[in-house]
């Protein structure tokens, strides 16, 4: 079988310098050899490449499953909810125990995943894409650390103006080759990112573009809650002198994105105004806040204060185990509201 650098190297002999979201797409993405769809494990678990805010505490889920409950009272429909990149289903398990009744949809493009989750769920709410489910009115969609995934376009500033940066191949190695950005591309930096200097990498956005304009147009009403790290365009202005663009495999950082192609997770940080935006053009309200604030909306320092004085009834009982049981759950609820870590990530809802 031919390998899926082999493959790549054809389709850049064949058609040319490859757009960088191609590339990402096919190391990502590849049905026998991309990171997450060929993956014969779950990604996002502690045995895994990363953990996500679910896997630390199941109080996460708890309180995005309240703000979903909340979202149906508004609307006043029973609704349909979706979890997108449902990974290990963690976060979905916890929901579920706030919607108690409600139909459940967990959309996964990992094979393995996808296993996963029947075995938690059930077979007849998993499912490979948005398309694959059944219509629905009213739909509240959850996308947790999704759209970091998307894959991007890459521009650099240059003194000449804008050159989007594609991937070639030199005969024995990948590397970057400078062209005119494509129309699509150039449209995009220069409605976000516009004040960047000269010699700053920007990564343009536009399947996160395309992936929110399907998730609008898939409901007449509907609502999403976007959770990722990244920040506002203002915000990331400091970060794209380099760009944000890494990689990670086994909870580290990982090689160039060249190095190994379907071997490590490829990401960057999201840009939030830019997706607002977007949200707004569709026709959708948006609001835009940080994780810590959002969870403490939805009941977790409270949390937090009722496990702090379980610890203290524990302490003065004597009862040193079940102690340390209650302050280690403490511990990972303040982790996803540290605001200096996963509390510093972004959420973004919407509502058309």
């Amino acid at each position: 079988m031919i390998d899926l650098k082999q493959r790549i190297v054809a389709r850049i002999e064949s058609d040319g310098p490859l757009p960088f979201d191609t590339y990402q797409a096919m190391c990502l993405y590849d049905p026998e050899e991309g990171f997450f769809s060929a993956a014969d494990d779950v990604r996002s678990s502690y045995g895994g490449d990363f953990v996500t805010s679910p896997e630390v505490t199941p109080h996460f889920g708890a309180a995005v499953g309240r703000f979903v409950a909340e979202e149906l009272g508004r609307t006043g429909s029973e609704g349909q909810v979706v979890e997108v990149g449902a990974g290990s289903g963690s976060l979905a398990v916890a929901m579920r125990s706030e919607i108690a009744g409600v139909s459940l949809y967990a959309v996964e493009s990992s094979a393995a995943a996808r296993r996963q989750l029947r075995g938690v769920l059930g077979g007849d709410c998993v499912v490979a894409s948005l398309a694959e489910l059944p219509s629905a009115e009213n739909r509240i969609t959850v996308a947790n650390e999704l759209v970091d995934n998307i894959p991007v376009a890459l521009v650099v500033r240059a003194d000449v103006g804008w050159v989007e940066q594609r991937v070639g191949w030199s005969g024995s190695e990948f590397g970057f080759v400078h062209e005119a950005p494509r129309p699509d591309v150039l449209e995009w930096v220069e409605r976000h990112a516009r004040s960047v200097p000269s010699g700053a990498q920007v990564e343009v956005q536009l399947g996160a573009r395309l992936w929110l304009a399907e998730l609008v147009s898939s409901s007449v009403n509907g609502s999403a809650l976007i959770i990722d790290y990244g920040g506002t365009t203002e915000e990331l202005s400091t970060r794209r002198t380099t760009g944000t663009l890494r990689t990670y495999r086994g909870h580290h950082l990982g090689p160039h994105p060249f190095a190994e192609p379907g071997k490590t997770d490829i990401t960057v940080d999201v840009d939030f105004s830019a997706l607002a935006d977007e949200g707004v053009s569709l026709g959708a309200e948006v609001e835009l806040l940080r994780q810590d604030d959002f969870l403490t909306e939805f009941g977790l320092r409270d949390v937090v204060s009722s496990l702090r004085r379980a610890e203290l009834d524990l302490a003065r009982s004597g009862d040193v185990m079940a102690q340390m049981r209650v302050r280690s759950e403490r511990v990972d609820v303040e982790t996803v509201l540290h605001p200096r870590g996963l509390g510093d990530f972004r959420v973004l809802i919407l509502r058309w």
